[in-house]
C-alpha cells in the first residue's frame, strides 16, 4: 500500500472518530472502538490487544496509541510538558517501535486513547511523535491543533517544525492534559456511584455529572473521588448554588425558602422530596465523599440560607 492508501484511511479514522464523539462525547467505550468500521470492503479497528496498534491496511506505521490504567507501561507526563510513551517490550528495533519511529520521521498524525475507568477511553488526535529516546526507552509525544494535521500532503512544512510549531503543541498539549485530569475525575466518580445520580438514582451516564464538593479553584478540591459527588445535571446545580446541602452524616437538607415554596412536580419531587433523605453512596468506604470536606461545604451552604 502506498502513502496515497494510508492518508486516505487514515483520514476516514479521523472522521468516523468525529463521527463518534458526536454521538457520544469524547470517552468512548472500548466495544465501540475495537468494533471499528468498513470502508472499501476492509475493517479498520481503531484499538487491539496491544498499545501501540496497526490495523492490517497499514503496512508499516500505526493507527492509535493507548495507555491503560492497569497496563505494564508507565506512561506519564513529563517536566516540560509533554507526554512520554514507553516502547513495546524493550527492543528499539521491535517492529511496533520501529512503526512510531516512522512516523516520528514523517510527522505522520497518531490517535492516543486515554482509559479512564474500565472499558471508557478518551479520544485524543491528532497525536505527533516528537521525540525518541531509546536510552529510556520512551517516545515523546504531542498533541496539535487538528487543523495543521499533515495528510496527502495538504499541510505546510513549516508548520509541522520549528519553533512555532514546537510552542503551539505544547500549548495544545497542555489544555488537553488539564482536560485529561476533568475526565478523569468525571468517569472515576460517575463508575464510583455505579453510573447514577446520588440524590435521584438517574442512571443515563450522559445526564450525570462528576461535582466537587470543594471546588478545584480552593487548595482543598483535590480532583479525588472522596471530594466527588455523582449527580445529574439539575442536582449539581442546587448543588453548585447552595438549593441543596449535603450534612457530613450524609443527609440531603434543602435550603428553607426552597422548602416553603410552591410549584410543579420538580420542585415537589425532586427537590423538596430529598430532604432528609441519604444519599447513595460507593460501596467502597475509601471512595465515600470525606466527612471532613462536607461540614466545610455544608458550613458554606447554611451561610447561604
Amino acid at each position: 500500500m502506498n502513502n496515497k492508501h494510508d492518508s486516505k484511511y487514515r483520514t476516514a479514522a479521523f472522521n468516523w472518530l468525529h463521527e463518534q464523539v458526536a454521538i457520544h462525547g469524547d470517552v468512548l467505550p472500548w466495544e465501540l472502538l475495537k468494533q471499528g468500521f468498513e470502508i472499501e470492503g476492509k475493517r479498520i479497528t481503531l484499538v487491539g490487544p496491544q498499545g501501540i496498534w496497526k490495523p492490517a491496511v497499514f503496512p508499516e506505521i500505526p493507527l492509535s496509541i493507548m495507555t491503560k490504567i492497569d497496563g505494564p507501561y508507565n506512561d506519564a507526563f513529563s517536566s516540560d510538558g509533554l507526554l512520554l510513551y514507553r516502547y513495546q517490550g524493550t527492543n528499539p528495533s521491535q517492529w511496533d517501535n520501529a512503526g512510531l519511529r516512522k512516523a516520528m520521521r514523517e510527522q505522520t498524525p497518531l490517535i492516543y486513547f486515554y482509559n479512564l475507568v474500565k472499558g471508557h477511553y478518551l479520544a485524543i488526535f491528532p497525536v505527533y511523535i516528537v521525540g525518541d529516546n531509546p536510552g529510556d526507552l520512551a517516545f515523546t509525544v504531542a498533541v496539535d491543533d487538528e487543523q495543521f494535521m499533515k495528510l496527502n500532503g495538504s499541510a505546510d512544512s513549516s508548520l509541522l517544525a520549528g519553533s512555532g510549531a514546537d510552542a503551539r503543541r505544547l500549548y495544545v498539549t497542555s489544555t488537553v492534559k488539564v482536560r485529561l485530569h476533568q475526565r478523569t475525575f468525571r468517569e472515576r466518580v460517575i463508575d464510583a456511584y455505579r453510573e447514577q445520580c446520588a440524590l435521584c438514582r438517574l442512571k443515563h451516564r450522559e445526564l450525570l455529572d462528576a461535582a466537587h464538593i470543594i471546588p478545584d479553584s480552593d487548595p482543598l478540591g483535590e480532583p479525588i473521588i472522596s471530594n466527588g459527588l455523582s449527580l445529574c445535571k439539575i442536582h449539581h446545580a442546587a448543588f453548585d448554588n447552595n438549593i441543596l446541602g449535603i450534612r457530613p452524616d450524609y443527609t440531603v437538607e434543602i435550603r428553607e425558602d426552597i422548602l416553603k415554596e410552591t410549584d410543579g412536580p420538580m420542585l415537589k419531587h425532586g427537590l423538596q422530596g430529598l430532604h432528609d433523605t441519604q444519599i447513595i453512596m460507593p460501596r467502597e468506604n475509601s471512595l465515600r465523599p470525606d466527612p471532613a470536606r462536607l461540614e466545610h461545604r455544608y458550613t458554606i451552604f447554611k451561610k447561604a440560607g
